[in-house]
């Protein structure tokens, strides 16, 4: 799971200044035809002329649970699972269809690892290394935090192609969004905040 700083940014594809879409949920319109990303919502890390990367934050990962990935990492013992600390109960995800195996975990900025951490936008950050699994494993991680596995990529100007074609909607990302315990529920919850309810989508909807 190891990843500087630099690599993130690099996995990212941030280059100078600010992309408008970092820090915002990428919500999938109803009509996307990538079945990886149907009803997906992504919290885009960067965005920039070289590219975007996020991480899907609403498909849990299948038949892992945070401490059993703490053990195969081997972070923890096998016989220290039922002695994590409340504050270590972490979902795990299925971040994206890139690089299934390496471990991304976004959380609030009450933590922070120098060269390792990525700020993003009001007060997220995303860290790639054991050290934030090992401190959320001690209880003096982050108040917050989501593991995804994997995130989502897009080569410079795909993302913008796709959201041309109605591919994509988005909205302002907030805390319960990225890191609510109810994952099945986010999606309606970013559609309902531009104004679109469950029963009144199609798959020809737009987004002006």
């Amino acid at each position: 799971m190891r990843m500087t700083r630099k690599a993130l940014r690099k996995s990212a594809g941030a280059g100078p200044g600010r992309g408008f879409l970092d820090g915002q949920m990428l919500i999938a319109s109803p009509g996307m035809q990538d079945e990886r990303f149907s009803r997906s919502l992504i919290y885009i890390c960067a965005h920039s002329s070289e590219g975007a990367m996020g991480i899907v934050v609403n498909q849990p990962a299948p038949h892992i649970s945070f401490p059993e990935l703490l053990v195969k990492l081997d972070v923890i013992p096998a016989a220290d699972k039922i002695q994590l600390p409340a504050r270590a109960e972490v979902t795990v995800l299925k971040g994206g269809p890139v690089e299934t195996e390496r471990g991304f975990v976004l959380h609030s900025a009450d933590f922070f690892i120098e060269n390792s951490t990525l700020p993003i936008d009001e007060g997220i950050c995303l860290t790639a290394t054991l050290d934030i699994l090992k401190a959320i494993a001690r209880g003096n991680g982050p108040a917050s935090a989501i593991l995804a596995l994997g995130y989502a990529g897009w080569s410079p100007g795909r993302l913008e192609n796709e959201l041309q074609q109605n591919g994509w909607l988005h909205c302002s990302a907030d805390p319960d969004l990225i890191f609510g315990t109810d994952v099945g529920a986010k999606y309606d919850r970013a559609m309902q905040k531009i104004g679109i309810r469950p029963g009144m989508l199609s798959s020809d909807v737009g987004h002006a």
